[in-house]
Formats: structure tokens, sequence, C-alpha cells
């Protein structure tokens, strides 16, 4: 302890920071009850240590601590990002003569800080409290001051945030009755004005402020969760979410600091001043917390994209033969179209132009098709896992987990699985003759195979996983696929909450010029399509384009796709004359379905783990579903492709009804 002695064995008048950082890291390297048993074998070096403490501290407002720290500042979360990762790298520069100059200077180097302080035992931390004399902290005027003027602020903060327009749209239900947000305010302004008549009120429990502000605030949590639950009916912004979770922090700041202000008996004096200490600290030590950020406001936004999606994924789990079989002619339709879209494709390679002339053809190829799929109500299977996983998380997040449950889900899943399966065998093998069938009547009517040659030979080499990176390309098709998903609920979401569809029914210039029936046509179809439309368009970009963009960055990046896979095979076939052996036909014939595969995993896990997320799921469920899945895969293995009949049937039914029944209400 020779840095107390250096510093203290005399009355230090200094207000430098120095001396309590070098105290502060050499404390972390020593044993506390040392440090503890010195001062009090020093009582001198200790009263000069209290001195020094006094000086640094006295005068110091700590308000912006509270009502600051760890609290969203900004109206937007791309300018909250930066600002968090730029005090990542480069901190800003505190407020002079604050408590929060301290903390930046002495304490926060790391989290390690913090960390450390959290892990003192309360028996030392109760000794080290009392020989620094500031277990009587909270009960200090000045100190209590701050803490009532910092729930005056963040009262102003969030009156503010929460009247705004569309942030009262959100909660309709409170638009009859007195808003609790003024009220809060109005409460503690009281507060704060019978505490500047006499500033030695304690307040209690039963004290008649702390049951109106507790009342309040309670309403206030319940206006926010109303809001929230309602963006599910009335969609959300990015900005408005923002703002509800600021008001929802700033609520949360108010009643932390109010239980502070409370004493009960005379214990709780040193428990909440060591509580006021900690909690600065903790405010401080997440005040650039990015992993907060991104969870807390991506967490909303991601339930409201997989619940359009979830209401959609009900659409693609057949329950019944007849289900089944209509599963088969619409992956059948999408099987056609994507066969002709491989002999274009092939067909624009063959074009003279710049390499982003053909990423134009062949994206404008892949998402003119994709459209054309979706409006004429077939299935491209690939697209299906996207829309499902959101389904299947919804079903776990609405019902109880019991034993029973998690059978009928994974008989469920035999019913995902098997759509699945007749949407692939549909797709695949009509793509494959379809393709074989338009090559064969080029050929007979050009007089010229277009497939042979060195276009053959690439084809059937992009087939064999050992040679090329198939299955590497067919996991980022998987990943464009559930991209295409998150943006076909983005829009969803964005279409309610702007009201589109009213827009365009009521619209003044519409209705003149095409009548009301049209403008509610139009209303309708805007509704129940654009967001699968402008989902489609855009993964016919990402596919078309990837190959070019990639090979600008010199990178060997492409998509492989189970469908056009198949497409591919037949080009490739009929180029070589069909004269290939036979290791490479069955090798490119299970590469086909290995792509299926990839596309299939890595789009269902992506979305499965966003749909969790979004529902604030367990994934440690995963490990007792997989489980019960596995087991009835066993001892059911057909009812995973075909559409046998079972006495699960009724209760997995249930479970989707139950589901909907939830979201509707």
């Amino acid at each position: 302890m020779e840095l107390l002695d250096r510093y203290f064995s005399i009355k230090n008048e200094t207000h430098d920071l120095q001396p309590l950082t070098h105290v502060f890291q050499t404390l972390q390297k020593e044993n506390v009850k040392d440090f503890l048993e010195f001062l009090k074998q020093n009582p001198e070096i200790k009263e000069n240590f209290v001195y020094y403490l006094r000086n640094v501290f006295a005068g110091r407002a700590f308000n912006l601590s509270l009502t600051e720290a760890n609290i969203l500042s900004e109206n937007a979360f791309f300018p909250e990002l930066r600002k968090r990762v730029l005090a990542k790298f480069l901190p800003p520069v505190e407020e002079e003569n604050t408590v929060s100059e301290v903390i930046s200077e002495v304490f926060f180097r790391d989290k390690a800080d913090f960390k450390y302080i959290k892990n003192i035992s309360k028996e030392l931390s109760d000794e080290l409290f009392k020989l620094l004399e500031i277990d009587q902290l909270i009960a200090i005027p000045k100190v209590k001051k701050e803490l009532i003027f910092s729930m005056n602020i963040l009262g102003w903060r969030v009156a503010g945030n929460a009247l705004e327009v569309d942030v009262l749209k959100m909660a309709p239900e409170y638009k009859d009755f007195d808003n609790p947000f003024l009220a809060l305010q109005k409460e503690l302004e009281l507060f704060f004005q019978d505490f500047k008549k006499d500033n030695s009120i304690v307040l209690n429990s039963k004290n008649v402020h702390y049951k109106q502000i507790k009342i309040y605030l309670e309403q206030g949590f319940a206006f926010v969760n109303t809001a929230f639950k309602n963006s599910s009916k009335y969609g959300i912004s990015s900005k408005i979410n923002l703002a509800l979770l600021k008001i929802r922090q700033q609520l949360q700041r108010i009643l932390e600091i109010l239980d502070l202000l409370v004493i009960n008996k005379e214990s709780d004096v040193i428990v909440k001043s060591k509580k006021l200490v900690t909690s600065i600290l903790e405010y401080k030590s997440h005040r650039n917390n990015i992993r907060d950020l991104v969870y807390d406001s991506t967490t909303l936004m991601s339930h409201l994209i997989t619940s359009h999606t979830a209401e959609t994924g009900t659409n693609y789990i057949t329950t019944s033969p007849k289900e089944y079989i209509i599963m088969l002619k619409k992956a059948s339709g999408g099987g056609i179209i994507v066969g002709a879209l491989c002999v274009m494709k092939m067909l624009y390679a063959s074009f003279p132009g710049s390499e982003f002339y053909h990423a134009f053809l062949y994206s404008f190829n892949y998402a003119l098709g994709f459209i054309m799929i979706y409006l004429m109500h077939f299935t491209l299977a690939t697209k299906q896992p996207a829309m499902t996983a959101a389904t299947m998380a919804k079903v776990l997040s609405d019902t109880r987990n019991t034993r029973k449950n998690y059978t009928e889900f994974a008989h469920l899943v035999s019913k995902l699985f098997r759509s699945q399966f007749i949407a692939f065998i549909g797709n695949v093998f009509w793509s494959f003759p379809i393709a074989l069938a338009i090559i064969y009547g080029l050929d007979v009517l050009f007089g010229q195979n277009f497939a042979a040659g060195d276009k053959a030979t690439k084809l059937i080499h992009d087939l064999d996983p050992f040679h090329s990176k198939a299955l590497l390309h067919a996991s980022l098709a998987g990943f464009y696929l559930f991209i295409s998903g998150v943006i076909a609920g983005n829009v969803g979401n964005r279409s309610v909450f702007y009201k589109i569809p009213e827009r365009i029914e009521k619209n003044p210039y519409i209705k003149n010029l095409f009548g009301q029936s049209f403008a509610e046509g139009l209303s309708k179809y805007y509704s129940k399509n654009w967001s699968g439309i402008l989902s489609n368009f855009w993964l016919g970009i990402f596919l078309g384009s990837t190959a070019t963009i990639a090979h600008f960055f010199n990178l060997d990046f492409d998509i492989r796709h189970i469908t056009f896979a198949g497409g591919n095979f037949a080009l490739g076939l009929y180029g070589k004359d069909f004269s290939i052996d036979q290791y490479t036909f069955w090798v490119s014939f299970v590469t086909v379905f290995l792509i299926g595969f990839c596309n299939f995993l890595v789009s269902f896990g992506l979305s499965m783990f966003l749909a969790f997320r979004s529902r604030k799921l367990k994934f440690g469920e995963v490990r007792t579903l997989n489980k019960h899945i596995f087991t009835y895969f066993l001892k059911h293995p057909l009812i995973f492709f075909l559409p046998i009949r079972s006495t699960l049937d009724e209760g997995s039914k249930k479970l989707m009804e139950d589901s909907t029944k939830y979201t509707n209400h």
C-alpha cells in the first residue's frame, strides 16, 4: 500500500484525478481485505484519502450519468449505431465538473473495471463504504436533489417522445384517456417543489408521491406494451420502434431512481447508497453497448417480418392427400417455367456485350420468371423454407411446451418435410424434361445444338461437388432465398404501417380517372401481391448478378439452385449428346438433390433463427425438439415423404389453428 502512503501521508488539496486512477488500478491487483486493513491501521492516511475524495467529487453533478448513460439518444437506428461505434474507438469528451468525467478518467478503460467492482462481496463493500464515509450518501440533500432533478428531466423527455403523433397512433386505445406521461411529469414536478420547501423529506413506500408516480409509471409501461402489441396490426417503422424503446428505457430509469429514494428502514440507507454508486457505474459501462442496441432495435422488426411470412407459411404445409397433390401440381408449374428460364439464360450468355450487360439479362430472366411463378400461383420449392420456418416458430411460441405438444409438433414437421419433398420432385422432374424439350426443339428448328461444346462441359462440371464449389454456391443461394423472405415481410410491414392499400383505394386521382371499383381492386391487388412481387424481383436480381459482381472483385462466387440445376443437367447431357460416363451421370444426378438440400438447410436455418429470435424462444429447446423429431422419424419414416393419415393429424392441425387465432387476436 505504498501508493496510499505516497499520495495521502499528508492532506492532499489537489483535484487531480491521477492519484485516484493509480489507487484504483493498484487495488485491482491487490486483495481488498488488505486495502481495508491498511486504512484501519492508518487512520491519518484514511482521513486524508476521504478528504481527497470529497474534494474530487465536491460540486460535481451526476444527473447526466442517470439521464443519458445507456439510454438511446438518437431518433434512428443507424445514427445511434454510428455514435456508439465512434465512441468505442474515440470515446467522447465528458462535460467538465461532472461525475461522468471522473468515471471516464478513472474507472472505465474497459468493462473489466465494473466487473471487478461488482464482484466485491457485500461484507467488504459495506465496510469500504463505511471507512470512506459514503455509507450515508443517499441521505445527503444535494444527492437527493440530483436524483429528483434527474427524474424530472427524464419525465419531460418521456412526455415529449410519447406525444409524437406517430407514437400516439400506435396506441389508439389511450386516445379517450388522460395521457399518463403528462400526469407523470406533473406528479414529478409536485414532488420536486415539495422537496425544495423541505429537503429533509424521506420518501417511503407509503408516501403519496411515491404511490402516484408508481401508478403513472405502470400506465406508461402499459402504453408502450400496447403500442408494441399493436405493431402486428398497424405495422411499425424503425423510427417509431426506436422511439418506443427510448420511452421504455426512460420510464425504467425513472423507476430505478425512484427506488433509490425509498427508505423504509435504517439499513436501507447503506444499501441504497451502494446501489446509487454501482448503478451509475453500470450505466456508464454499458453506454456504448452495440450488441444491446442491435438486439433491442431488431427484435420487434424481425417479429413483424416473420409475422407476415408466418401467415403465408400455412399455405405451404400440406395436411391431406388432396393438398399434397395440389402442391405437386403447383411445383410442376414452377418447374416448367424454370426449365424455360434455364434455356433462356444459356442463350443470353451467347449475346455480345459486357459482363454487366449479361448480369442485367440474367437478373431480368430470373426476376421475370420468379414473378410469373408467383402470380400464376405456382411454387418454387426453395422459396418455402423462409415462409414455413416462421410458421413453425410461431406455433412453438403460441403453445405450451409439453411432451404431447412436442410429439404433435414433430408430426407437423413431417408434414412440412413431405411438402418440401413433393415440391422438390415437382420442380426438378419438370424443369429437366422441359429444358431438354426446348433445347431439342431449337436444335430441330435451327439445325444447331446450342448447348454443345464448352457450355455443356461447364454445366456438367458445375454439378461435380468434388471439382467445383457447387455446395458452397448452393448455400449462397439459400442465403438469398432467406433474404427474399425478409424482404417480403419488411415490405408487408411497411405497407401496413403507411396504409398504402387504403391510400390507393381513397386516392382521388385514381378514382376520378378509373373509377371507385378500379381503385378498390388495385388496393386489394397491391395488398395481396406487392410484397411477393418485390421479394421475387430482388431474388432474381441477387441470383442473376452474383457471379458478375464476384468476378469483378476477383472472387469465385456463384449460385446453385436445385430447380435450375435440374434444367442445367438436361442441357449439359444434350450438349454432350448423352455420351458421359456413369460416374459423371450419377454424381451430377445426386448433386442436384444435394444442392436442394443446401438451399433448404441454409434458408430454413436462417429463417428459423430469425423467427425464434423474434419470438424470444430459447434455443435450448432445439435439442429437445430434434430428439422428438428424430425419434418420430425412426418410428414413421414414410410419413415424412407420403401423405399417410395419422391419429396425430388433429393435434397438429389444432396447433396451427390455435396459432392463427392467437395472431388474429
